[in-house]
């Protein structure tokens, strides 16, 4: 069984809890630019997932109806990761911890490693214009 990504991001959250010390509020206003673009990116491909009306839900990509290609997926294949990486970006910055960008790359790498592909492998399968999204379109940026 795949480990659903908000489970990967509340994991990685914690450790950099653990790692990190508190924010400030210069660190704060520090991390405010990556926490942006994860509301943007996350909140903007939600939003095109519900005009396209087909699922968002991860564990069940086999469930898509439409292949969504607008918005912050015009930019990302995956939009909703990297605006979680960008998320726990932030938190490190805001945490004032170099230690706490290993969880983002462990992150990355989870995500990258076990639910990217099994993805991927879906949507090639459903959709017969998948494979030129991919030639346009990079994974992450």
């Amino acid at each position: 069984m795949r480990v659903p990504p908000v489970v990967w991001l509340a994991g990685a959250a914690w450790a950099q809890r653990r790692v990190g010390r508190p924010p400030t509020p210069v660190t704060l206003a520090a991390s405010a630019p990556f926490v942006a673009a994860a509301g943007w990116l996350g909140a903007g491909a939600l939003r095109e997932f519900a005009l396209a009306r087909t699922t968002f839900h991860p564990e069940h990509p086999d469930r898509a109806t439409t292949l969504v290609t607008t918005g912050p997926n015009a930019l990302t294949r995956n939009p909703m990761y990297l605006g979680m990486a960008s998320l726990l970006l932030g938190h490190a910055v805001a945490r004032r911890s170099p230690v706490a960008l290993l969880p983002v790359a462990g992150f990355v790498a989870a995500i990258d490693r076990w639910q990217v592909p099994a993805e991927e492998r879906a949507l090639a399968a459903r959709f017969e214009g998948y494979a030129d999204y991919v030639a346009r379109v990079p994974r992450w940026l």
